[in-house]
């Protein structure tokens, strides 16, 4: 193969490369200043780095290792959420990619600060840039800054196990989703869906405020326009 082909001339070239530096000498003292009044004058030129053409040669070499069999190709893990996360069903967990495709605007597979910001201000929990950060590193086992979706589902799993502190932004997101996994199987389904159900209560009160402040202005504005009307009529009764 063409491939192998030129691995195999790469190598060599290493070799050769590292043989003649090996042989080289350090220059001596009476040489030096020889050098020196050589380059006077001289500009000197860019040094070349051959690291790439040596990780090109490591790489082919290690390609054709494994094409005659010297060395095992390196295994790629695959990752099952249906198989990890067995406490979650699989309507669940297709819910969960949902939400989690949803909000992954740049489509690359992650969830990155400012798509997670605006996740949590959809869901009516606004975060600081600080608070988004440390939502992220709770859960950021490769430490990359974004959330895989494998990590997007240990927020849930976290949740459901009381793992999350009363604070933490992601047992926000977790309760105030749409996703609902107070079904039967759910490890710790009881304790989250209660949470769940207080986050909303907390939410649902706040909206009845503001529907009560409502109504007591609408109610205002009416006692006012009926108060004018009354004046009116009385006016004209004497102002014929």
């Amino acid at each position: 193969m063409a491939s192998e082909e030129l691995a195999r001339k790469l190598q060599r070239r290493l070799e050769v490369e590292q043989s003649a530096s090996a042989d080289l000498c350090a220059p001596c003292a009476p040489c030096a200043p020889a050098k020196l009044s050589q380059d006077e004058g001289e500009e000197k030129q860019p040094v070349v780095n051959g690291s790439a053409t040596t990780e090109l040669t490591l790489k082919l070499s290690r390609r054709l290792d494994i094409n005659e069999g010297n060395t095992e190709p390196k295994q790629v893990k695959v990752f099952n959420p249906y198989t990890e996360f067995k406490e979650f069903s699989r309507k669940q967990i297709k819910d969960m990619e949902k939400m989690f495709k949803r909000y992954d605007s740049s489509k690359d597979g992650f969830i990155d600060l400012m798509e997670l910001k605006l996740m949590m201000e959809k869901l009516g929990a606004p975060q600081t840039h600080l608070s988004l950060k440390n939502m992220i590193k709770e859960v950021d086992e490769d430490f990359d800054d974004q959330l895989s979706f494998r990590e997007f589902l240990l927020i849930f799993q976290r949740a459901a196990a009381g793992e999350l502190q009363e604070e933490s932004g992601l047992l926000a997101l977790a309760r105030l989703s749409e996703i609902d996994v107070s079904t039967e199987g759910v490890l710790g389904a009881r304790d989250f869906f209660e949470a769940k159900a207080q986050a909303l209560a907390v939410a649902s009160k706040f909206e009845a405020e503001i529907r009560e402040e409502q109504e007591e202005r609408k109610r205002q504005e009416m006692e006012r326009k009926q108060r004018r009307a009354a004046f009116r009529q009385l006016q004209s009764t004497f102002c014929p």
